[in-house]
């Protein structure tokens, strides 16, 4: 055997020039109108008459087969003023809440509690909403609380406590 002779391997190299779907992975087209003995001769398919059978016809994408589609069964509530008139309610102002539960279970005596400390806690992660502290739960340890709104039971149950509250502005 000559030095220059290239020695085959049992392995192909893998390109682009021989790549192949996995069998059985692709079918072949189904041609319709080709006469009555493929199967889908005459009508090819479409059923004898109707919006389906003709040239052109298009399945619309929100056509539910003529029965009254969604879009027209929904209630029309009109205005501001109705709770579900708006769904995305584009005036209400968004915050995420914070038990005086959690802070307790969270931090310790004497903490001061930001919205850092929060985040690292697990406490308030949605970024550029504002966090507002809400009085569920008792609270037992001196806290100094940042946050951007309090509710009055959370604020008298910090201060109760012998901690502060500070408002954050957004």
């Amino acid at each position: 055997m000559a030095d220059n002779e290239k020695t085959e391997t049992t392995e192909e190299a893998i390109g682009l020039h021989n790549l192949k779907p996995a069998p059985g992975s692709r079918r072949p087209r189904k041609r319709v109108g080709r006469g009555e003995g493929s199967g889908t001769g005459k009508t090819a398919g479409r059923g004898q008459k109707g919006y389906g059978s003709r040239s052109g016809s298009k399945r619309r994408a929100r056509f539910e087969g003529g029965q009254n589609p969604l879009h027209m069964r929904m209630r029309k509530l009109r205005g501001p003023n109705k709770k579900m008139s708006m769904p995305f309610e584009p005036f209400r102002t968004h915050t995420q809440p914070v038990n005086l539960a959690d802070l307790e279970k969270k931090f310790d005596d004497g903490a001061a509690v930001d919205l850092d400390s929060l985040r690292a806690a697990g406490l308030g992660t949605r970024k550029n909403i504002p966090v507002k502290i809400l009085g569920r739960g008792e609270l037992t340890k001196k806290l100094t609380v940042h946050a951007h709104a309090f509710s009055k039971t959370a604020r008298e149950r910090i201060e109760a406590a012998g901690g502060t509250c500070q408002v954050i502005e957004p």
